[in-house]
């Protein structure tokens, strides 16, 4: 997987990444700066440039910084979600996306709806695709179902670990046996391919296929704490290494990522079959 600086200089002359950067004092669209997903792709297994995307998803981005003054200049504050489907040709900077938020504060702006359809339209303009927002009132998002599950958890097992970058050769799978289960773990670490700063987030995989060995799968998902990828890239080398390397039918892959700068980004990336996740609803499927 390509992740380099280099090629992001090369290919985003104006990133803000790694760069000491002031904050925008008014609002300003071109602040969003697109990164081509193509990027992160070349090398995924299962991923053929020729053929259509073998998952389905979308990035859910919630800030948790928005805010604006209303039309009497009271300052007003609410909570973003944004949905960027994942067969967008481009996905957003996080930095860039922080910069673009804060050049609202000092806008005015009629009602929270306007809010939400310039920064949609900003957002579509950039990923050159449809993407999907929400602002919400800060005392509706504690309603938000954000559910993990009872049981499935990788954590405890006792497994002994020495790789740290992604190794799918790790994954033990019984193709004798054909299995449902839903699994998770909290020890998804990767790490910014620009700053080096570390990413932190919970990893949701449910399937059907052959069965996979619990332990591997944790040493597998382990195997990232080293790796540099943005989170994006990360969940979809994921799927695909399951699908490839373990012959699953069916798969979600959701990583919900702490957050940073203000944003969490959670990617989820599915089989057709397979409906969203909680966290990514409100009529967004």
């Amino acid at each position: 997987m390509t992740s380099s600086t280099t090629l992001l200089s090369a290919h985003n002359p104006d990133l803000p990444l790694g760069k000491s950067v002031g904050y925008p004092k008014h609002y300003d669209a071109s602040l969003l700066q697109p990164i081509a997903r193509s990027l992160g792709r070349s090398g995924l297994k299962s991923l053929n440039a020729d053929q259509p995307l073998p998952f389905k998803g979308w990035d859910l981005w919630r800030g948790y910084e928005l805010s604006w003054l209303d039309s009497k200049g009271k300052p007003q504050v609410a909570v973003l979600k944004a949905w960027i489907p994942c067969d967008s040709p481009y996905i957003i900077e996080s930095k860039s996306f922080k910069l673009y938020l804060n050049s609202l504060n000092n806008e005015r702006f009629a009602n929270p709806e306007e809010v939400r359809l310039i920064i949609q339209a900003d957002l579509s303009a950039r990923i050159g695709s449809e993407a999907k927002v929400q602002v919400l009132p800060v005392d509706a998002f504690a309603k938000e179902p954000i559910d993990e599950p009872s049981q499935g958890c990788l954590d405890t097992l006792d497994v002994t670990i020495d790789s740290y970058q992604p190794d799918p050769g790790l994954l033990v799978c019984d193709s004798g046996r054909i299995v449902t289960e839903q699994l998770f773990s909290r020890l998804l670490r990767s790490n910014c391919p620009v700053t080096g700063q570390p990413d932190w987030a919970s990893i949701h995989i449910h399937y059907t296929g052959p069965a996979i060995d619990h332990g591997s799968l944790l040493q597998y998902i382990v195997s990232y704490r080293s790796h540099e990828g943005f989170h994006e890239q990360c969940a979809e080398q994921i799927f695909c290494d399951l699908m490839h390397y373990c012959g699953t039918v069916s798969l979600s892959v959701l990583a919900r990522y702490t957050r940073r700068g203000g944003l969490d980004i959670n990617p989820w990336r599915a089989t057709q079959d397979v409906s969203a996740p909680n966290v990514l609803r409100n009529g967004q499927q």
